[in-house]
This record gives C-alpha cells, structure tokens and sequence, in this order.
C-alpha cells in the first residue's frame, strides 16, 4: 500500500502536463505527502480542468466505521458508560482510505464517473520494504527517465464537501478529499510491494481517458506500467 508519495512539480509543469486552465491551488511546498495532507491534484470545475488541492483519503467504508464505532461503544459499556450510539457513530472518527483497488465495490463505484476523476501529481512514491534485520524502511521509485524528479499522475477520484470527523480533536469539519487507484505491481516495484502500486498515467491519451472516457473503457487503465518503467531510488 502507498501511503508516502513526493510531489516536487511546480504549479506550472502540472499545468502543462494535465492541460489544466487555472491554478486555483497557488505556490506549491514541494516535498513528501503523508495520509491527510493537503495536495495538489488536477480536477474538473464545470468545464474548466483546474489545478487545485485536497486531502489524501476518500471516506471509509460504512461498515469500516460501523465496526471501528461498534467496539468504541463496547469499551466504553465495559467501563460503564452509558452511550448514545448514533451520536458515537456519527462522531467516529475516518482518517480516510488513500488508496482505492477493489472498484467493483459499491462503496468505490459513485465515484468513478468522470465528475468524480482527477489526476494526482507526483514525482516519486514509495512502498513499504525492510531491512536485512527485518525493520521497516519506505523504498522509493520513480519514472525511468533521464530527469531527477520526473512528473507523472496517479488515476485518482476526488470527493469535494464532505462533512465528518477525521481526528476527535478537531472534530467535525468539511473538507475536499482525494485517492488513487492501485493494481497488480511490476518490477521493480514488486519485489519490494507483490501486493499493489498505484495506477499510474504517463501518456496524454491515458490522461485525457481517465479524465473524459466512460468507465467501461477508462477502467483499462487500472493496469501496472510494463516492468522497468520504474526504476528504484537509493536514499
């Protein structure tokens, strides 16, 4: 699972590359983005492809946060409390799931219609690997290419004006949100991850399929990049 990505791109670069017509997201801080941070992704307003930003995790499943409420509410009647369930479930908290692969889900499916679509700038990504003593360490890829930090989108879906509870200590608020799709991995990606990588789009025609197309063709792009596409990074 991806949930560590670098986007180094400036505004300028993602435009041109994604034919977004406006910059509605301003300077951009170039470095790492972690699960809820703000980011820059390439989405449609009315008619216009903007470049703007929102928050890395679309909504959890409900019943993700029907169960996680559910034994919530058994510790707190183990201790004696009296609760109110549909106020707990209503307050339970969804740090958000970032990355989206079974899209014959129900709960995935509203969200692959094109309104729904947008394009998540990157510059490399990384996946969870270990060391020779088994502890964790993120390795990092990239496009193969000639550049440093090479530009490229991941497929996602975006989701503007949800309402809810992230963390407790900020309680309810409204946010715009943001995921990617994931596939089968190539090399070298999987020898480090077998599990997953991202759906990556490098060529105009895949953008503007992702972006435009019905889901019945577009969803041919959930597809890992012929091996060696990627290369690793040695940090």
């Amino acid at each position: 699972m991806c949930n560590l990505y670098a986007q180094k791109a400036g505004p300028a670069a993602i435009m041109k590359a994604a034919q977004a017509a406006r910059n509605a997201a301003g300077n951009l801080e170039p470095g790492d983005i972690y699960p809820d941070y703000a980011a820059p992704i390439v989405r449609m307003e009315g008619d216009e492809r903007i470049l703007t930003t929102a928050r890395w995790g679309m909504p959890s499943s409900r019943k993700a946060i029907l169960d996680a409420a559910t034994k919530r509410a058994d510790k707190l009647r183990a201790r004696g409390k009296e609760v109110d369930f549909d106020e707990l479930l209503k307050m339970e908290p969804d740090g958000g799931t970032t990355n989206v692969r079974n899209t014959s889900s129900q709960h995935w499916k509203r969200w692959l219609t094109p309104e729904h679509r947008c394009l998540v700038p990157f510059t490399a990504f990384s996946e969870p690997g270990r060391t020779a003593d088994g502890k964790y360490r993120p390795v990092w890829f990239k496009l193969s290419q000639d550049e440093a930090d090479p530009l490229a989108f991941f497929a996602g879906i975006h989701l503007q004006g949800w309402e809810g509870v992230r963390k407790i200590k900020t309680g309810w608020e409204t946010a715009d949100l943001y995921a990617f799709l994931t596939t089968d991995p190539s090399e070298p990606v999987k020898s480090v991850h077998p599990k997953a990588m991202p759906v990556i789009l490098t060529e105009p025609d895949d953008i503007e399929m992702w972006m435009n197309g019905p889901w019945d063709l577009a969803k041919v792009l959930q597809r890992p990049l012929p091996n060696d596409a990627l290369v690793e990074i040695l940090v």
